[in-house]
């Protein structure tokens, strides 16, 4: 979608990547400001509607519901969660794949193992669902296995 400074894709946090080291973080909230505008310009060109590119996901997103949906929820601030090497989760945040129908992402709250996620989740998506919902997603809560929380994302249609 971008390019980073570093020369590579710019790719949306999903929550299942490394943590991003503290010392770029300033760097990679640039990288985000500047893959959220570029969406909008996206969304301007595409969506044929005289009306707010923040109004509609554009075909671009909706072939690609995780990667839009995580660039929402990075662009509004949200953390992800993050793992290490061994696939083992060691932050608390969201988490983004894919959902069950075409267009479609899950957003769950997930963390290490006692660090309180579970407890977090209501407040956590909430904050989720309001991020997603300005950029023009429809999301749905869910309550899964063991009663855990999840958003069904969807774009809103026009």
């Amino acid at each position: 979608m971008t390019t980073t400074s570093g020369g590579g894709t710019f790719e949306a946090a999903t929550g299942d990547g490394p943590p991003l080291p503290a010392a770029e973080a300033e760097q990679r909230s640039r990288e985000v400001r500047a893959a959220r505008d570029g969406l909008f310009q996206i969304r301007r060109l595409t969506n044929g509607q005289a009306g707010d590119p923040k109004a509609v996901p554009a075909e671009w997103e909706r072939a690609r519901p995780v990667r839009a949906v995580a660039l929402a929820l990075e662009a509004g601030g949200l953390a992800p969660s993050s793992v290490d090497a061994s696939g083992a989760r060691v932050a608390t945040g969201y988490r983004v794949r894919a959902g069950d129908r075409p267009a479609s992402a899950v957003v769950e709250w997930l963390g290490p193992p006692g660090s309180g996620a579970a407890q977090e989740e209501p407040e956590a998506l909430a904050s989720c669902m309001a991020a997603l919902t300005r950029l023009g997603w429809d999301a749905l809560l869910y309550r899964g296995p063991r009663g855990r929380r999840f958003l069904e994302v969807e774009p809103m249609t026009p």
